[in-house]
């Protein structure tokens, strides 16, 4: 038997003034987009900010459906509107907010496994990694480096081939 251990390593913010100008306007643009999600069902909105590498910021929050589960996460609605609108281009960053309708949290929330997998699959294809800001509307901000910190065992294309 071989015993592994996995290590990542992440930062915190108080304050999204700690975090560089371009990052900073991320984290906005990710909380004020996630006040326009449909989600009458889970009451709990969600918003996602796309950094492309020739500094487009694409939008999206989380869509919910009366047919649960049809509905789709903030991160996968951003996350192919830029690929459908710039595929040429690679992703840089997402900021994901929360933003539950009722009750307030500090606490930045986690991608599920699906929108984890989706990132894994582009930064596996731009072959460069995607800074994640975890954040709430206020309270303390996460900055992971790459989608591997939060997927460290991702299925990929090279999964498909021998």
């Amino acid at each position: 038997m071989l015993k592994k251990q996995l290590n990542i390593t992440y930062e915190e913010y108080n304050s999204d003034n700690e975090l560089p100008l371009q990052l900073q306007n991320l984290v906005q643009q990710a909380r004020k987009i996630s006040e326009q999600a449909y989600a009458p069902y889970s009451r709990f909105r969600v918003g996602a900010a796309v950094l492309l590498s020739d500094n487009t910021v694409v939008l999206g929050n989380n869509q919910e459906n009366a047919s649960y589960p049809e509905g789709l996460c903030a991160e996968r609605v951003a996350v192919f509107a830029a690929m459908a609108n710039h595929a040429e281009t690679n992703i840089k960053a997402i900021a994901i907010c929360s933003n539950p309708m009722d009750f307030e949290t500090n606490v930045p929330l986690s991608p599920c496994g699906a929108c984890r997998q989706v990132l894994a699959e582009y930064e596996h294809k731009s072959n460069q990694h995607i800074t994640i800001l975890l954040c709430s509307l206020k309270g303390h901000i996460i900055l992971i480096n790459s989608v591997k910190d939060m997927l460290p065992f991702h299925f990929s294309a090279e999964n498909l081939s021998e």
